[in-house]
């Protein structure tokens, strides 16, 4: 009753303001916090969007405060082993990305982006605290140590990773909304706004990534040489502030209805289908069961036209006398459902990928403090500090993408985006594969030189600098670029315009799987050893064999990439919109049709 209601204001409105001229109200269903519709002059646009860039900043500010040193944190100040602290850090961040998936759900079934978020940032707020004590109370921690160091006992564990789990929850409610509350302040039924939803999310993995540097350097510095205390209760400071940027731009934000539970939905979709298998689906595609487009035009969604792609769930819109939702569903339903399920195999393709980031933060990390990392005589890098050339050549090749790529290639290819998103993801795999050939050619000439020195038997620092590391960090940025901008647009853009946080969780829950894949692949290759009895992964890096590993992954990343090239290939394009909306706002509806473009 109250959608119907809302639905009705909304149409009431938008008609009202054709024939007073006093604004154009959003044409998308966008609606207030009390449901009613709003003036596009009034809210969303970039207006809100700076709110919620500014609060991204801020936010992965505090995430990578705590996560880009984690590992180290484990085994300087907790004593665990580099296999034990980069598995529980991977862990960590593996369920850092799953929860999405339950923030999510909520939010498009429940309590709507905007609340979901509020929510979570609250958990979030608690388990940074709770971190922020346990590495300020003596009690809470072992003593400091050199050699034959005392392990944490049962409490100090439970308290650092009950703060680090809380903080997951939390993640899981603002993670997948806050991306999507940013896309949605752009109305797909207005031109212009379409347009400038094209270059949200290349300025959205700026602000991502601002943050990210200032966590990698400033942060790191903090903790390696002032302290754990302030360089973690920083990122909580800095998390309260993002928490209030947003919450100030409120009264600017366009919010979008929760359209109920999207697994129900698509449930519905294959039990009906399945219910009706034997029946056959007519030619027509017009005999199939849908909504008058008025329905959905009242609702600001978009009509789907019937496709022939998964064909067998095109049942569930089939009339055979019932209409029960469990046994009757319109055909955009049906092709929402279809949308979903089509993305999965891309999505499989990114899990692989997403072990090689994982890696960054954990043996990237623990190469560096093999190294020689002085700058002068009194200055040492913190090993950590090296995250900051991912997050310094992803920013400069964000711009120069948006700016210089996307313009030059337009002209080449007529597409508004330059290249396809999967292009552009298969552009960052490519450059994956090379990173990784790299480090390992890399890691053996530091091996090489460690053996000279007698240091695999006593471990100890390489003489060699730091800066070796360089390339593979640097590449590793330039590679995220494409890759992980293109892959969270990508399933945004793919997913159905009712279950948006969804497909924006897709992109997260494929980075949590690659963080778990690589502690499953770490733990299997700790065991290995080499002809000469040499593990391929030890405490002591000095006597281990990394650059195996390293090329086990570059090996691994090409066969998914082959495999990504398949998937690619078969994958259709949805939403290209089969009309096109003038300025004026004339054109009141709108439907959807399936269209293959070149990948």
């Amino acid at each position: 009753m109250a959608g119907s209601q809302r639905s009705k204001r909304h149409s009431k409105a938008m008609a009202e303001s054709l024939e007073t001229g006093h604004g154009e109200y959003a044409r998308d269903g966008s609606v207030d916090l009390k449901g009613n519709p709003v003036l596009r002059s009034k809210r969303g646009g970039w207006t809100a969007c700076s709110f919620v860039v500014v609060y991204e900043v801020f936010e992965r500010m505090a995430y990578y405060g705590i996560s880009s040193n984690l590992v180290i944190y484990l085994t300087n100040v907790l004593h665990q082993g580099t296999v034990t602290a980069s598995n529980n850090v991977t862990n960590w961040v593996g369920t850092v990305f799953l929860t999405p998936v339950l923030g999510a759900y909520i939010a498009d079934a429940r309590l709507g982006r905007y609340w979901t978020f509020v929510s979570g940032s609250a958990i979030y707020l608690v388990g940074m605290c709770l971190l922020t004590l346990a590495v300020s109370v003596p009690t809470l921690k072992p003593p400091p140590c050199k050699a034959n160091c005392e392990p944490a006992s049962k409490l100090q564990l439970g308290v650092f990773f009950g703060g680090l789990y809380i903080l997951a929850l939390g993640n899981g409610g603002t993670k997948p909304n806050i991306s999507t509350i940013g896309a949605d302040q752009f109305d797909e039924f207005d031109p212009k706004e379409r347009m400038h939803k094209l270059s949200f999310f290349n300025w959205w993995m700026f602000s991502v990534f601002l943050g990210t540097l200032f966590a990698n350097t400033f942060l790191v510095y903090l903790q390696d040489n002032v302290g754990w205390t302030v360089g973690y209760g920083i990122p909580t400071l800095g998390l309260i502030i993002s928490v209030i940027i947003f919450l100030a731009g409120t009264s600017f934000y366009r919010h979008k209805v929760p359209q109920g539970s999207p697994f129900t939905r698509m449930a519905r979709v294959i039990v009906a289908a399945l219910r009706k298998w034997r029946l056959p689906i007519p030619n027509d595609p017009k005999e199939l069961y849908e909504l008058d487009l008025e329905v959905y035009t009242r609702k600001g969604k978009f009509r789907i036209d019937s496709t022939n792609t998964i064909r067998f769930l095109n049942k569930a819109a089939v009339k055979d006398g019932s209409d029960t939702p469990w046994t009757l569903c319109s055909v955009t339903q049906v092709e929402e459902t279809k949308q979903i399920i089509r993305m999965l195999p891309i999505l499989t393709a990114m899990f692989i990928p997403s072990t090689m980031i994982a890696q960054t933060n954990t043996l990237f990390i623990k190469q560096g403090t093999t190294l020689n990392r002085h700058i002068g005589p009194h200055f040492q890098i913190p090993p950590a500090c090296l995250g900051a050339l991912v997050t310094l050549s992803m920013l400069v090749s964000v711009v120069l993408y948006d700016r210089y790529f996307v313009k030059f290639m337009k002209i080449w290819t007529k597409n508004p985006r330059g290249i396809t998103l999967l292009q552009r993801m298969g552009v960052g795999l490519v450059l994956q594969i090379i990173i990784m050939l790299v480090a390992s050619l890399t890691e053996k000439s530091r091996l090489s030189i460690a053996r000279s020195h007698g240091l695999d038997k006593t471990g100890g620092q390489v003489p060699v600098t730091i800066f070796i590391l360089l390339p593979q960090f640097v590449l590793m940025g330039i590679a995220d670029a494409f890759l992980v901008v293109g892959k969270i647009e990508f399933f945004y853009d793919q997913a159905p315009e009712s279950m948006k946080s969804l497909g924006t969780s897709y992109a997260l829950t494929a980075y949590g799987v690659g963080n778990f894949l690589s502690s499953f692949l770490l733990k299997l290759v700790s065991n290995i050893t080499s002809r000469h009895g040499e593990g391929w992964v030890l405490n002591n890096l000095n006597a281990s064999h990394l650059d195996y590993y390293y090329g086990f992954l570059t090996i691994l990343n090409a066969l998914n990439f082959m495999y990504f090239l398949y998937v690619s290939k078969i994958f259709s394009y949805k939403v290209e919109l089969c009309r096109s909306l003038d300025a004026s706002g004339d054109d009141r509806g709108a439907t959807y049709a399936q269209k293959e473009l070149s990948t």
